[in-house]
This record gives structure tokens, C-alpha cells and sequence, in this order.
């Protein structure tokens, strides 16, 4: 039994008859366009890379007396060592920040961080250093090369799972979706410059997952109302099997929004790029499971007997809750 506690779930109509499919060229040139433009900023204007991938430093910077921290003094302090690129995020609190910077090639790491610390004690005053980081140039290379085989190796699985589940179409399909997820996602990160790390990477690979999850459970309802409906036209079929699922694809999604929503405003610099990289792949995977994989298995056909042509016609439109 379903439950009524939450009243927003009334809003939601129990059924509803949309025709998604009459609408699938459109956005599939949409979907096209966003892909091409989101490869595109990809290299130019280019990801802003974090210490994780670049290599650098980070450090926590907090007054040890409770004034407030002046951020460019603290930036001007670094960049007078010749620290290359230099980063200075002042945190919700005044008399804390978070200060990034390179390593310049062949000094030794501790003692950089050791110059850069005095020469901010010099000219901020007594300042507490936590959660320094450290990662090398040959690291960092090695780290991004892994997060993108990472992204790589979780595509080709999900292919895997879904061709054995399913027909192969449907796992073309579902891969299409995902590639199409991961490209809009990176997309967004370079449109609002969030800065790619490992945090990043953790969020695609759970967009991949939430997507999937989606995917399937759509392309589960298909195949049973394949089944169910044998002389139904395909598009028709597909129109009905997102329909019914449609109601559990929003409230799913907006519940996982409302929770990193809520990680975004309170869960500090750290994750807010985290938070935002995930909400836009929820949002974009929903889509994608409606207008890219399912519009695939109409265009690659499915195996069974002949539409009859007298097949009854779906009415569309928007059915209101009793």
C-alpha cells in the first residue's frame, strides 16, 4: 500500500498519458547539439582541474583568534613565492579558507609547504594549518588516467549487464543514455567551473548508476507490455511503459534532490560541487532514459509477432487523479 504521509505526492496524478515518442526527434537534435557543445568546452575553455589531478597542495587556514581572514592578503602572501596558479576560497565562516597552489617542479614538496605557511604567518599573523594535502605531478597523472578508466570500465558493465538481461538493442540503447549523461554532466562542470577532482569522478560513476537504475526500469516495464500488448504499435508500447513508471521516476528523483540540496547548503565547499554535478545527472539521466535510450529501441525495432494494422490507438493526453 502506497503511502500518503508526504502531500506533495498528491500533486503527482496517478496516471498519466503523455505521448513522449511524438516529441523524440526534437529532442534527440537537442540532446545532439548539448553533446557536441559539451565535448567542445571540454577543451576550450578546459576543466578547471583540481590539486587531485594537477598537483599541488591544499590546506585548511583558520585565525587562531577568531578575526576574520583577509583573503587577498593571504593570496598576495603566495603568489610573491612564485607559487604558480593560486587559489584562495574563503569558507562560510570569515576566519577560515582554503588555499591551493603548485609545486614548482623539482623542490621538495615539504618545504615548500613550509616556506608558504611561514611567509603567511608573516604577513596574516597566527594562523592554524589542518587537513594538508599533498599530491605529486606523476600522481596526479596517474589519478586522472585511472578516474577516466574508471568512467570507461562502468560503461562497458552496464553494457554487459543489460545486453544479458535484455536484447542487444536494449543495451545499445541504455549505453547511449549513459554516454549521454557522462558528456552532459562534464559539460555542466566546465559551464559553472566547478573544479574536477576525485569528488567529481565519484559523482559520475553514482550518475551512472542512478541513470542505469532508471534505464532498467523502464526497459522493464517495456518488455513486460511487449508481452502484454503483442499487436499494440511499438511506439505505442513505449509511450505506455513510460507513463506508467513516470510517477516513480519524479518522486525518486526529487527526494535524491531535496537530500543533495540540502548537502549542497550545509555540506561546506568540499562537497558543494559534489552536490550540484549530482543533482544535474539525476536530472539529466531522467531525461535521458525518456528521450535517448527508449527512442533508440523504437528506431532498432524489437523482435516479435507483426503490429496488426487494425491495432487499437493509444488516446494521449493528461489524465487528472480521481
Amino acid at each position: 500500500m502506497a503511502m500518503n504521509w508526504w502531500p506533495l505526492i498528491k500533486i503527482i496524478p496517478i496516471k498519466t498519458n503523455l505521448q513522449f515518442v511524438r516529441f523524440a526527434k526534437f529532442f534527440g537534435v537537442l540532446s545532439a547539439v548539448l553533446c557536441i557543445a559539451s565535448i567542445t568546452s571540454i577543451f576550450y575553455p578546459g576543466m578547471v582541474m583540481g590539486i587531485d589531478f594537477r598537483g599541488g597542495a591544499a590546506m585548511e587556514l583558520t585565525t587562531s583568534d577568531g578575526r576574520t581572514l583577509d583573503l587577498e592578503q593571504v593570496r598576495s602572501a603566495v603568489d610573491d613565492l612564485g607559487m604558480g596558479d593560486v587559489g584562495v576560497q574563503g569558507i562560510d565562516n570569515d576566519s577560515s579558507a582554503i588555499l591551493r597552489f603548485q609545486i614548482p617542479e623539482g623542490q621538495e614538496q615539504a618545504a615548500v609547504v613550509a616556506r608558504v605557511q611561514s611567509a603567511i604567518t608573516a604577513d596574516v599573523g597566527a594562523v592554524t594549518y589542518s587537513g594538508v594535502s599533498i599530491v605529486g605531478s606523476k600522481v596526479s597523472s596517474e589519478l586522472f588516467t585511472s578516474g577516466l578508466l574508471a568512467l570507461a570500465a562502468a560503461v562497458v558493465l552496464m553494457f554487459a549487464y543489460i545486453w544479458f538481461r535484455f536484447e542487444p538493442q536494449f543495451g545499445f540503447g541504455a549505453v547511449a543514455g549513459l554516454v549521454h549523461d557522462v558528456i552532459l554532466v562534464f559539460g555542466l562542470i566546465v559551464l559553472f567551473r566547478l573544479e574536477f577532482n576525485l569528488n567529481m569522478v565519484a559523482a559520475i560513476l553514482t550518475v551512472i548508476g542512478y541513470s542505469m537504475n532508471d534505464t532498467v526500469v523502464v526497459f522493464d516495464r517495456l518488455r513486460e507490455n511487449l508481452r502484454k500488448y503483442k499487436t499494440m504499435p511499438l511506439r505505442d508500447v513505449i509511450d505506455l511503459s513510460i507513463n506508467e513508471t513516470l510517477s516513480r521516476t519524479i518522486i525518486t528523483g526529487v527526494t535524491a534532490i531535496m537530500v543533495l540540496a540540502a548537502l549542497a547548503v550545509f555540506g561546506g565547499v568540499a562537497l558543494f560541487g559534489f552536490s550540484i554535478a549530482l543533482m544535474a545527472g539525476i536530472i539529466i539521466g531522467t531525461y535521458s532514459s525518456v528521450y535517448v535510450a527508449a527512442p533508440i529501441i523504437l528506431l532498432w525495432g524489437v523482435k516479435r509477432g507483426e503490429f496488426a494494422e487494425d491495432a487499437k490507438p493509444i488516446k494521449l493526453g493528461m489524465a487528472s487523479r480521481p
